[in-house]
């Protein structure tokens, strides 16, 4: 049996299969972990919802939201304030099955742990100053909120926003959530005591660069980070590139950038990825525009 993490899937349905081929997959025995964003930008998002479903609801993989599927869940939920021109999300709103799909996507978490590995997997990152026990509980507090059901009026219309970009303990109400959805599904950087940076999105290129952007750097370099005690899998940060170093596995490399897909298998802690084809142009030329 073999464990796979695949990266930010986007609706690239046919390159996830090609992968699987790539892979070997084998159902009947392998497991599949997604890092969230299962959907939007990409041509097939309603395929890509419907198979990572279909997995998860026979005992065959796992997922946790991405910041995308947060849109699609506020889309859903009429929030038109949230669409933009480059979603790709209208094939699962008007599918017959939406119902049931939106149904499924807000029982799913925010982290998920390993029941037999010293492993985490999350979208985006775990703050330096969170203990894998405190993330896990943080996490559930947003997962009960969305999984009841007038989720739509008590969650979705709180969701975005950048602030508080500081944890506190003491935070409660909406802000406190603001900041755990905002840490798991959309940071990438933030400082020593978990002040979250939204801005900066490019990775870290150069010794320049990184002094430039002091005191913010990528949520995992920090020493004293309390989760130094688990591997964590993330997505989000295509232009990050592949690290495996700090206990961090990155699997987003930008399959819809025009980059790969990438499955890192657990067991043998080999990274599988295979060639894409751009299905997406950032709206900056810049190297390190959005991608996420």
């Amino acid at each position: 049996m073999t464990t796979y993490v695949i990266g930010d899937l986007q609706g690239c349905y046919d390159e996830l299969q090609t992968l699987l081929k790539h892979i070997n997959y084998q159902p009947e025995q392998d497991f599949l972990w997604f890092v969230g964003d299962l959907v939007n930008r990409g041509p097939k998002s309603l395929e890509c919802l419907r198979f990572v479903k279909q997995l998860e609801q026979q005992g065959q993989a796992k997922t946790v939201l991405g910041n995308h599927d947060f849109h699609l869940l506020a889309a859903y939920a009429g929030f038109e304030k949230f669409c933009s021109k480059s979603d790709t999300l209208q094939d699962i709103l008007h599918a017959k099955d939406v119902d049931e799909l939106i149904n499924w996507l807000r029982q799913q978490p925010l982290m998920l742990k390993h029941p037999i590995y010293n492993t985490v997997m999350v979208h985006a990152g775990i703050p330096p100053q969170w203990s894998i026990q405190a993330a896990l509980g943080y996490a559930k507090e947003v997962e009960t909120l969305l999984q009841r059901e007038d989720w739509k009026n008590t969650l979705v219309n709180h969701l975005f926003g950048n602030h508080p970009n500081q944890w506190q303990e003491t935070l409660s109400g909406w802000e406190r959530v603001r900041y755990i959805l905002n840490a798991f599904a959309r940071m990438r950087y933030c400082d020593a005591n978990g002040a979250l940076e939204f801005t900066l999105k490019s990775a870290p290129e150069s010794e320049q660069h990184r002094q430039k952007m002091e005191p913010y750097k990528p949520w995992f370099v920090f020493p004293n980070r309390k989760n130094k005690d688990h591997d964590i899998f993330f997505g989000h940060w295509s232009t990050l590139g592949e690290i495996d170093a700090y206990q961090v596995h990155s699997t987003d490399t930008g399959c819809l950038w025009g980059g790969k897909m990438t499955a890192y298998a657990m067991e043998t802690k080999q990274r599988l990825s295979i060639s894409c084809t751009q299905q997406c142009r950032p709206k900056s030329p810049k190297k390190g525009s959005n991608k996420s």
